[in-house]
């Protein structure tokens, strides 16, 4: 490949994504089965691929299975902060994968890269956030009939996404991978719990234990964070919307009141909630002095950032991933991670083991969309039961963990309703 095949940060380092990709594809064993299975079957032979996915470690090891299964495989982030460096580079250097990604780019930039990942034109399209299926309704719509179908990661995503398909909008299938019961009930609770914690944490040095910590939302990234909160020593407060939710989180022991409430107690506030100004400016404006605001969803505009930009009188950056904004009456509120994925922005992202299930997903849907694409409506489709069920089984398979089968007897119970008391 020539520079105009790419846009990374730096080519040599190379060397240290190579050895980080190979780490984490040590914890991810239903990914190494599925490469074994695809270098035999190549189910995506001579697909064109177009991925808008955070650049981490973990997706270098499924578009790695990508190519394997035959898919030729282009990278563009689906962040400005989530990129890692030396695994684009490892991408580009080590499987002459093309990626345009660098981690810290400006908006303009983005976009750029964006419409790089198009020019590749594709015939499925892979998301985290829908911004490659959104610029290709908006700007590129000559590619739709080239587009099979597609794939969305993230919670967020799929909101878009239905919403583009109630109003009639959306041009092909999308698999919401993000339903599928192996990745929100263990990638959304689990990973988000624990790489947000592990950002918050790197950006602050601060410690969690004794502190309250307000978490916004509590669907399965927010129980995730909260939890795992808890775990470290925090007095956690939940703030919802959604009755049902602010229930099970009382329930589940939880202090549950409205961010008003919330937000002059919290030492930590974290959103993670899908929606916009969920932390406003008239919560800044009760918030105590040294207050650390973090976003865990996918965009960053969770937190009004340019309310608290205008009601700031400085700006300092006392830490990498910390801005804090100095307001008239001398308090200071510390944002981090500039209000982006504060997991990505200030860590890691999630532990491979749990994205294992997660980009096992994304690989079978995209066999499924290939299969399958040309017959379905042009909707949000949830991933085959049959898919769940297979990684799952893998993944217990991989820990050494069986389980037992229903005899004839249960199934025929089960499967009747004759039997009673």
């Amino acid at each position: 490949m020539t520079t105009k095949d790419f846009d990374i940060k730096d080519i040599n380092l190379a060397e240290q994504g190579r050895w980080r990709i190979d780490w984490a594809l040590k914890e991810m064993p239903v990914m190494r089965s599925l490469m074994d299975r695809f270098h035999k079957e190549r189910p995506l032979d001579g697909v064109k691929l177009s991925g808008c996915l955070h650049i981490t470690t973990e997706t270098a090891n499924l578009a790695r299975a990508l190519q394997t299964a035959g898919a030729d495989v282009v990278l563009t982030a689906s962040n400005p902060l989530s990129t890692q460096d030396d695994t684009a580079a490892a991408l580009v250097s080590v499987f002459e994968i093309p990626v345009f990604a660098i981690k810290g780019e400006d908006n303009e930039t983005y976009y750029q890269h964006l419409n790089a990942a198009l020019d590749h034109r594709p015939n499925i399209s892979m998301d985290d956030g829908a911004d490659l299926v959104s610029l290709l309704h908006k700007e590129r719509t000559n590619q739709i009939p080239e587009i099979i179908g597609g794939t969305e990661e993230t919670t967020t995503g799929i909101i878009r996404l239905r919403a583009m398909a109630a109003d009639g909008d959306l041009k092909f299938p999308v698999v919401a991978v993000n339903d599928a019961d192996t990745k929100h009930l263990f990638d959304n609770r689990y990973g988000t719990g624990q790489s947000t914690l592990d950002g918050i944490i790197r950006a602050t040095n601060i410690l969690i234990a004794g502190k309250t910590f307000v978490v916004a939302g509590y669907g399965w990234c927010s129980r995730g964070i909260a939890m795992r909160a808890r775990g470290l020593g925090a007095n956690v407060i939940v703030t919802e919307v959604d009755h049902l939710k602010a229930l099970e989180a009382v329930m589940d022991g939880f202090r549950v009141m409205p961010m008003m409430e919330a937000a002059p107690q919290a030492d930590f506030i974290c959103s993670a909630t899908g929606d916009k100004h969920v932390v406003d400016k008239h919560h800044f404006e009760v918030m105590k002095d040294g207050c650390c605001v973090a976003n865990s969803g996918h965009f960053n505009v969770e937190i009004n950032i340019p309310a608290l930009e205008e009601m700031a009188v400085d700006k300092r950056r006392p830490r990498t991933f910390v801005d804090e904004y100095q307001l008239a009456d001398d308090r200071n509120i510390r944002l981090l991670g500039e209000g982006r994925l504060v997991n990505l922005a200030a860590a890691e992202g999630h532990p491979a083991a749990v994205m294992d299930m997660s980009f096992a997903n994304q690989a079978l849907s995209a066999v499924f969309i290939l299969q399958n694409g040309k017959n379905l409506e042009n909707k949000v489709y949830a991933v085959p039961e049959e898919i769940d069920k297979e990684i799952a089984r893998f993944k217990l398979e991989s820990m050494g963990i069986n389980i037992d089968v229903l005899t004839p007897e249960q199934e025929a119970y089960l499967n009747s309703w004759e039997e009673g008391t």
